[in-house]
C-alpha cells in the first residue's frame, strides 16, 4: 500500500470514528451509554450545562405560553439528570421528567431538582390522563427512537406510540417543541411524517441554518387543528444582528388528509340506476334494467 492510500485509509478511519463519537445513539442504547461515569461526566461540564441551558430557554420561548404568571404543568422527555428542568423551574413552571437512563435519573436526585422524576422508555408510550399536560419539550432525545437498540425495536412503530400518546396528554391547542439532531433528511421526515399522522400540525424550525457548527432544529408541534403559520422557519444565522425575529417560511406542512369513507348507506336503487345512465351516456355497455337491479343478495344460496 503507497503512501497515499495509507494516508487516505487513516483519515476515512478518523472521519468515522469523529463521527461516531459525535453521536452516542450509534454507539449504544441511551440506557447503557448514559451509565454513572457518563451521566456524571455529562452533568458536570460547563459547556454541555451552558447547551442545555439555551436550548431549554429556546424550546420555552418556541411554546409560547401565556404570560399571565399562572404556572403550567409541562413535561421534559428525556430529561436526563435534570439539566433542561431547571430552566422549566426557574420560569416558575411544573414539570415532570421521564428518561430511560437510571443513571442520569439518579444524578438527578442527587441534584435535588424540582421535578418529578419517572423512570420510562418513551418508545413505549406515555402513560399520563389524557389532557393533562400544558407542554412538552425535548432536548436531543427524540432522535434515540429512530435506532433499533433491540431485535424487538421497530423505529417506526415506536415513533407511533410516542407520538400518539404524547397527542392525547397534551391538552388541546397545547404545543410540544422537540429539539432534535437527526442524521440525515430521512431520519428527519421519518420524525415529522410521525407527528403529523399522530394528529399534530406544525413544522421545524431552523435556527442559524447556514452554520454547520451552531444550528439546531427544533419540531414545534401543536395538538389541535393547523395553524396559518405551520411549517418549516429558520431564523439567520450567527452573522445576523436581529437573532430573535429573523425568521422565514420555506415551506408548509399540515397533517395529511384522512380518506374519505365512502357511505354505502344511501346507495339505493335510484342510485344504482343513475350511476348506470352515467356510464351510457359515456358509451359503455351496461346492463339493462330489471327487476333484480340493486337487489340486495342473500348471504347464502
Amino acid at each position: 500500500m503507497s503512501i497515499k492510500q495509507q494516508q487516505h485509509s487513516t483519515f476515512s478511519l478518523l472521519s468515522s470514528y469523529t463521527t461516531m463519537a459525535a453521536r452516542p445513539e450509534l454507539l449504544a442504547p441511551p440506557e447503557i451509554f448514559y451509565d454513572q461515569s457518563e451521566a456524571r461526566k455529562y452533568t458536570s461540564s460547563s459547556r454541555i450545562i451552558d447547551i442545555q441551558a439555551k436550548l431549554s430557554e429556546r424550546a420555552l420561548e418556541l411554546l409560547a405560553l401565556p404570560d399571565d404568571g399562572v404556572p403550567r404543568l409541562l413535561l421534559d422527555i428525556g430529561c436526563g439528570s435534570g439539566l433542561s428542568g431547571e430552566t422549566l423551574s426557574e420560569s416558575g413552571h411544573q414539570w415532570i421528567g421521564l428518561d430511560i437512563s437510571e443513571a442520569m435519573l439518579d444524578v438527578a436526585v442527587e441534584r435535588e431538582v424540582d421535578g418529578d422524576l419517572l423512570h420510562a422508555d418513551m418508545g413505549q408510550g406515555l402513560g399520563f390522563r389524557p389532557g393533562v399536560i400544558d407542554g412538552a419539550i425535548s432536548i436531543s432525545a427524540v432522535q434515540w427512537l429512530c435506532n433499533a437498540d433491540k431485535s424487538s425495536h421497530e423505529p417506526r412503530l415506536r415513533l407511533k406510540a410516542f407520538f400518539g400518546s404524547l397527542y392525547r396528554s397534551l391538552a388541546r391547542g397545547a404545543r410540544a417543541v422537540l429539539q432534535v439532531y437527526p442524521q440525515n433528511v430521512a431520519q428527519r421526515e421519518l420524525i415529522l411524517d410521525s407527528a403529523m399522522r399522530a394528529g399534530f400540525a406544525g413544522g421545524v424550525v431552523v435556527d442559524y441554518p447556514h452554520s454547520t457548527k451552531s444550528r439546531k432544529e427544533y419540531l414545534v408541534l401543536t395538538c389541535g387543528p393547523p395553524s396559518l403559520s405551520a411549517g418549516m422557519s429558520c431564523s439567520d444565522d450567527e452573522s445576523s444582528g436581529d437573532e430573535e425575529n429573523h425568521t422565514v417560511t420555506v415551506s408548509d406542512r399540515n397533517r395529511p388528509r384522512k380518506k374519505r369513507k365512502l357511505d354505502k348507506k344511501n346507495r339505493g336503487k335510484d342510485w344504482v340506476i343513475q350511476k348506470k345512465e352515467q356510464m351510457r351516456r359515456k358509451g359503455a355497455e351496461v346492463p339493462a334494467d330489471t327487476k333484480y337491479t340493486a337487489r340486495k343478495r342473500k348471504s347464502r344460496f
